[in-house]
């Protein structure tokens, strides 16, 4: 494991829709599990869920029923599929990955992505 890039952000109207990918390198990404979180202006980086390597997740109370992450290990990508968004969503999405632990604290989480913004406009 080892470099992450995130893709799929942009600016999409309120109650739109938005796929984000998380694309790893290496072989070993179905050992790994996946978190994605968001960083808004101003403000501290947020935890959105994870994944983990047995496809279980979780999520911020926040985002819970409209965001859904996947992995799919074949193409060593993770996914961050976000529906009704709101204007409040707008922040650059980072995801990271660790092979180890697991949770809600980014400090758990060893490789991260360069994040990709994802606007909403009211």
């Amino acid at each position: 494991q080892g470099l992450l890039v995130e893709s799929g952000g942009g600016l999409v109207q309120t109650g739109g829709s938005l796929r984000l990918s998380c694309a790893a390198s290496g072989s070993t990404f179905s050992n790994y599990a996946v978190a994605w979180f968001r960083q808004a202006p101003g403000k501290e980086r947020e935890f959105v869920g994870f994944i983990n390597r047995n496809q279980g997740t979780s999520y911020a109370d926040s985002v819970a029923g409209r965001f859904t992450i996947s992995r799919d290990n074949a193409k060593n990508t993770a996914y961050l599929q976000m529906n009704n968004l709101k204007p409040e969503d707008t922040a650059v999405y980072y995801c990271a990955s660790d092979a180890g632990r697991i949770g809600t604290s980014a400090n758990l989480y060893t490789y991260w992505g360069q994040g990709t913004q994802v606007t909403v406009s009211s």
